[in-house]
């Protein structure tokens, strides 16, 4: 018979420990004292799964963005391989607990290839498992990273990871960046409304079909806006005819600086401005310190992958996003 019941104070942040596998235990253990140290859970929200005989065979905890108070994804889903009831019980009491702090949707992603410090092994029987419980792919993305030497900000081997004075790619001299310290919110919003009307990101035409294309951009501006940015980093660039070019919003989650969204506009798309804005992203965040930088698109916007390729990326994970109505 399995329970699921809030961990004890004793459990965290360990949880479900596999014998054999310190890897694993150690790299989730960390991660999971850092999501409480910066309240991206409470220990409250951490739910166990446990047999008649006292033992825990699973985990799942509730996530959100910092100060918020209400659950918006769940990380650290474990449930033995051969007890899909232990799964739906963990992903029904997940639910449940969101919903009662007022969430409407969950989220969760799943990587492959497994790797820290979430270790999803096999990939395909998580995916089962979460549809069984009402969740759908929202995107299918793929995740791109570039390593940053913090000494001289000199970026990872890639393709194209040489060309400024600092060892990043050099900024595109047919572009002049001007920032939302300078500009204000209102000429961003714009530029994502028209990106949005014919983007080729499955989740963000999801919510242009909902919201509408100017409503869809003022919500992504407003969700980006949620991780830690400086005004100064925020850019919209503009080409020689004086008409806006490109828009980068490089920012930091919790974890590690991403380059957030970049986008070209319709009307300067193949002139390689994609890779552009990608390169100029990374050189806001490798300015302000970061180490690694990784950077998120659709399966499906091609160009934009080329773009994290050219600019030095290396593709190391794909990522599906599931979410579940509430």
């Amino acid at each position: 018979m399995t329970s699921v019941r809030p961990a004890r104070p004793d459990e965290l942040p360990a949880l479900v420990e596999h014998p054999g596998d310190p890897e694993r235990n150690a790299a989730t253990r960390a991660y999971l004292a850092q999501l409480l140290d910066s309240a991206c859970t409470r220990p409250e929200w951490c739910l166990v799964a446990e047999d008649g005989d006292g033992r825990l065979t699973g985990s799942v905890v509730l996530w959100t963005i910092p100060g918020h108070e209400v659950p918006l994804a769940l990380v650290l889903f474990e449930a033995p391989e051969d007890a899909p009831e232990t799964a739906a019980a963990l992903l029904d009491a997940a639910a449940a607990k969101a919903r009662e702090l007022g969430a409407t949707e969950l989220e969760h992603v799943v990587d492959s290839p497994a790797q820290a410090p979430q270790f999803q092994r096999n990939p395909e029987h998580r995916g089962e498992l979460l549809r069984a419980s009402g969740y759908a792919v929202i995107r299918d993305g793929r995740r791109f990273s570039i390593g940053i030497t913090a000494a001289t900000g000199t970026a990872g081997a890639g393709p194209e990871s040489s060309g400024g004075p600092d060892g990043l790619p050099a900024d595109d001299p047919r572009l002049t960046f001007r920032s939302l310290a300078e500009l204000g919110p209102e000429p961003f919003v714009a530029v994502l409304a028209e990106l949005l009307a014919d983007t080729a990101d499955a989740r963000l035409a999801a919510d242009v079909r909902q919201h509408g294309a100017r409503r869809a951009a003022e919500l992504l501006f407003e969700e980006t806006a949620e991780l830690k940015h400086e005004p100064a980093w925020w850019e919209l660039g503009y080409d020689a005819d004086g008409t806006v070019a490109v828009i980068s919003l490089p920012a930091e989650n919790p974890s590690v600086p991403v380059i957030g969204f970049v986008g070209v506009a319709p009307a300067h798309r193949g002139k390689g401005y994609a890779t552009s804005v990608v390169v100029r992203g990374t050189r806001v965040l490798a300015g302000a310190g970061a180490t690694e930088i990784r950077g998120d698109c659709d399966a499906a916007n091609v160009a934009m992958a080329k773009a994290f390729e050219r600019a030095g990326y290396v593709n190391f994970a794909d990522r599906l996003e599931f979410a579940r109505a509430l």
